[in-house]
């Protein structure tokens, strides 16, 4: 249907209906909505508390002449409130039905939705108090207020009342056109997120408990339908390269490398980010202290140490030519020596859980240096981008201990050979396929990535080392299809080898271990990473 009406650029705010889950801010923009005049309706808890601070409002019921009913399911949902909100003023047969039923104008909703996510969260919630969760009312107000933005105001985000309220004292009580437009947009969002949230919980509930008991949730199946929802975080100057557009897309939760709080430094690049979300999760797999120095997503240098300052040492000497340009990862708080010490070298970013006064300190003098602190997230399935769709997988969580080794040559690893060995393979997971990587003592040594053959990703590996490969160990992240890997990474200098197994050729290369002397483990377990 066409608008007939005019387009004006200002609208006059002079009734406002509230009712809002979330009551921060609630009091203070009501009360700055008085004072320019408006007339407040209001819905149970939001009213009550606004009655509390001492304002007049109109209950609902008395602007619809029907009351709450059905424990509150019936509220909002009547023509007098979407009349109100959905009337197009100016149009002439608009004007005239609203006059007919007595429908009065309502020029702004402020609503924000009952905390289903927040609900949905909470263990041995009773699947009829998810159900109850479930807003109808809010969401309703929410899209017509926003499709008739030319007339109405619809504001859902609390962070929004405070320029709302400077644009009304402005504008004589009125808001732009260009206002309504975003708040309008964000209306939409936020109903789309919402819907997404409810479609995604009640997916993993495969069979509807009676109310009062707990639901069960499905962690076995992925979902049946993808449904990606994430508001822009933050505009990126370019993709991988300039000629790339590119933006950061975060799921607000506070957790994890798209929600890390940046202390200093220049704006985070694509680049950075992605090199960011590698050297935290390498750092990450480790109790001890850890330092992964990462370079285009692999790491060129990481260790464990008794300190982060010891760590970060060992991680740099493993290839302090590639380290510099860098992404650094720590998975402790960072302290006045290690940031003197890493400050030393040129560094595009390091993350870690927190840095004290006095490494931020030391760190303010390289301007350009940027640091975050991250807190951990959960872990999230995978999504990958392909032509025509995606690809969803579980994360690469598996661990292997040492009890789930098996040792399948002659010679079994020594102590000191498992620590390395299980160390190496917990740095494998986490560098670019064909990977083999070199190690002892809680450093690696030498490491070989996304080489297409295995071969080669050793001889890569060995040759990138400048610490001595003599009485390393190895550990390739697929199985070795012939005895030449194996035979490159013992010519190296490795001593024990960790490798998954399960070639056909299996017993062609334990044969070659035995004649070479070393010992070799199979985990049972593939970390490819493409």
């Amino acid at each position: 249907m066409a608008i007939t009406a005019s387009l004006t650029d200002k609208k006059k705010i002079q009734r406002a209906l509230l009712s809002v889950t979330d009551k921060t801010g609630l009091v203070g923009f009501a009360h700055a909505l008085v004072d320019i005049g408006v007339e407040l309706v209001s819905t149970g808890g939001t009213a009550r508390t606004l009655r509390e601070a001492g304002l007049a409002v109109q209950d609902v019921s008395e602007l619809t002449g029907f009351p709450e009913m059905l424990d509150g399911r019936v509220k909002t949902l009547h023509p007098r409130v979407h009349g109100g909100l959905l009337y197009i003023r100016g149009n002439a047969s608009h004007e005239a039905a609203v006059a007919e039923h007595g429908i009065l104008p309502i020029d702004m909703v402020v609503v924000n939705l009952y905390a289903f996510e927040k609900t949905a969260t909470q263990p041995g919630v009773a699947f009829g108090h998810l159900i109850e969760n479930i807003d109808i009312g809010g969401p309703s107000m929410v899209r017509s207020a926003a499709k008739n933005f030319e007339d109405v105001a619809i504001v859902t985000r609390t962070s929004d009342y405070e320029a709302l309220v400077a644009e009304l004292n402005g504008n004589g009580g009125s808001l732009s056109r260009t206002t309504r437009w975003r708040l309008a947009k964000q209306a939409f969002a936020t109903t789309a997120a919402y819907d997404t949230a409810i479609a995604n919980a009640l997916d993993q509930i495969l069979e509807a408990p009676a109310p009062e008991l707990p639901f069960t949730r499905d962690t076995e199946s992925l979902p049946a339908t993808l449904r990606i929802n994430l508001p822009q975080a933050a505009s990126l100057r370019y993709g991988e390269n300039p000629h790339q557009r590119a933006a950061l897309y975060a799921d607000g939760s506070g957790l994890g490398i798209a929600n890390a709080h940046q202390i200093q430094g220049k704006e985070l690049s694509y680049n950075n980010l992605v090199d960011l979300e590698a050297c935290w999760a390498l750092a990450a797999e480790f109790s001890e202290p850890a330092v992964a120095i990462i370079k285009h997503t692999n790491p060129c240098g990481a260790a464990t140490g008794s300190s982060v300052l010891e760590a970060y040492e060992k991680a740099l000497a493993a290839d302090p030519i590639s380290a510099f340009g860098g992404v650094i990862g720590i998975n402790r708080e960072v302290g006045s020596a290690a940031a003197a010490a890493i400050a030393k070298l040129f560094v595009e970013a390091v993350a870690a859980p927190s840095f004290t006064p006095e490494a931020q300190a030391i760190f303010a003098a390289k301007k350009n240096l940027r640091l975050v602190s991250v807190r951990p997230a959960p872990t999230q399935p995978v999504v990958k981008q392909v032509s025509g769709g995606l690809l969803l997988q579980d994360a690469d969580t598996a661990r292997i201990n040492e009890a789930d080794l098996k040792v399948v040559t002659t010679r079994r690893p020594t102590p000191e050979e498992v620590a390395s060995l299980l160390f190496a393979w917990r740095i494998c997971k986490h560098v670019k396929s064909n990977a083999i990587v070199y190690a002892k003592d809680g450093q690696t040594i030498g490491v070989g990535a996304g080489q297409m053959s295995r071969v080669d990703a050793a001889r890569f590996g060995a040759m990138k080392a400048v610490l001595p490969l003599a009485g390393c160990v190895a550990a390739s992240d697929a199985f070795f299809p012939f005895p030449d890997g194996l035979e490159t990474v013992v010519e190296a200098g490795a001593t024990a080898v960790i490798q998954p197994g399960g070639s056909v050729k299996d017993p062609d290369v334990i044969a070659a271990a035995d004649r070479l002397g070393i010992a070799m483990v199979f985990t049972g377990l593939r970390h490819f990473r493409h």
